[in-house]
């Protein structure tokens, strides 16, 4: 990315049109898409517009505190970065690279099972580093991954339940993505637009692989584990596999992909201690509801004896605080962060953290709120209730 790319990038949607250009474009859809039609995708964008502020500006705010405290942890402000697989293709070490960018804003990252670094390589920080796993057919690869990310010192554990089995994203289907990246005649005559990316990647490309997955005298390359993994996951995992995971992590444990407030009562009663109102970026079961439009459901569900954080569409300052006013402790960032590191690596990541800050901290006075805790349901009206 050529000089000035920051001014050019002023807002989450600059970035992404940043992104296009840098990226070939099947692997910009493997970061863009979604399932099916990818109607739950629009509708995490649209149904923020449902949403409508009701400023107070006589409130005299002054410079807000966008800061908030998450399990007795401190962050800059209530946006944090959220797992997304293969971050590693975008830039190299990308996981790393956000995670440092995280950081250095003060905020947590929370790593992908799917990461092409390996848990234990995340760099250790001050500010949380959270963990994602799954339930997979064989228990024991659960309790080794939750088991290396306390021997690694991650604060927190994700454990994401809508991914039973992987959903049909058909833009990966019309592209004939692969993993490895295997591109057609046509996709090379127009890498010459994409030669920043081509060279910062090609000695990478021979060597990216699922890191978490990686076991001594098996197979390690990343389409052999791409087999495995597709092949792991199990439709059948229940409440009684969330009571184990409860006895083995000790942390907080957090629930991700929860869209039904009788979901949210339940992990009340086994031990949860938040949970994540999300549909998976829409990757999963299109035609699930959007997180916005969920999260009051689920607020009024657990009825605040545990924190409720969502994730999916958050694109302005504005959507962070509709989030907040709706009940959420924090939102997660996914798509986001992959196009700040496919733009400018760490630095893009840092530029899109300090986008959605700046944003925060105009919409925040804007309304007359001095603190996150200002922001209730008086502060928005809404069609979902």
């Amino acid at each position: 990315m050529g000089g000035g790319w920051r001014e050019r990038c002023y807002n989450i949607a600059e970035l992404r049109k940043a992104a296009r250009r840098a990226l070939p474009k099947p692997v910009f859809d493997f970061t863009d898409g979604a399932a099916e039609d990818e109607t739950t995708l629009r509708r995490n964008e649209s149904d923020f517009q449902r949403i409508t502020l009701l400023p107070r500006p006589l409130n005299g705010p002054g410079i807000p505190d966008l800061s908030i405290d998450l399990f007795g942890q401190h962050l800059s402000m209530p946006v944090m970065i959220g797992p997304t697989g293969l971050a590693g293709l975008m830039w190299p070490q990308g996981e790393q690279a956000a995670a440092r960018a995280a950081a250095k804003a003060g905020t947590a990252y929370c790593l992908s099972h799917g990461s092409v670094c390996r848990l234990e390589d995340l760099p250790k920080s001050s500010t949380p580093r959270w963990m994602q796993v799954f339930v997979y057919r064989d228990r024991g690869f659960t309790e080794e991954l939750a088991r290396r990310a306390e021997a690694s010192g991650f604060d927190a554990l994700v454990l994401t339940t809508d991914n039973q089995v992987l959903g049909n994203r058909e833009r990966d289907i019309r592209n004939g993505f692969t993993i490895p990246p295997k591109f057609k005649p046509q996709d090379l005559l127009a890498m010459a637009t994409k030669f920043g990316w081509l060279m910062r990647m090609r000695p990478e490309l021979s060597r990216i692989t699922f890191g978490n997955y990686v076991r001594e005298g098996q197979a390690n390359d990343i389409s052999s584990l791409a087999k495995q993994m597709a092949g792991l996951l199990d439709p059948a995992m229940s409440w009684r596999d969330v009571d184990q995971l409860r006895k083995v992590w000790k942390g907080p444990l957090l629930l991700k992909g929860v869209l039904h407030p009788d979901e949210a009562r339940e992990a009340l009663s086994h031990g949860v201690d938040a949970v994540i109102v999300s549909n998976h970026g829409g990757r999963q079961l299109d035609g699930a509801a959007s997180g916005i439009a969920a999260l009051p459901y689920i607020v009024d569900a657990v009825q605040g004896k545990m924190p409720v954080l969502m994730d999916g569409g958050i694109r302005r300052g504005a959507d962070v605080v509709k989030a907040l006013a709706l009940g959420a402790a924090c939102c997660l960032i996914a798509r986001p962060q992959l196009w700040g590191l496919a733009v400018a690596g760490e630095d893009g990541v840092a530029h899109m953290l300090d986008i959605l800050k700046r944003d925060i901290a105009r919409a925040m006075t804007l309304m007359g709120a001095a603190r996150v805790i200002d922001l209730t349901r008086a502060s928005v009206t809404t069609d979902f209730k």
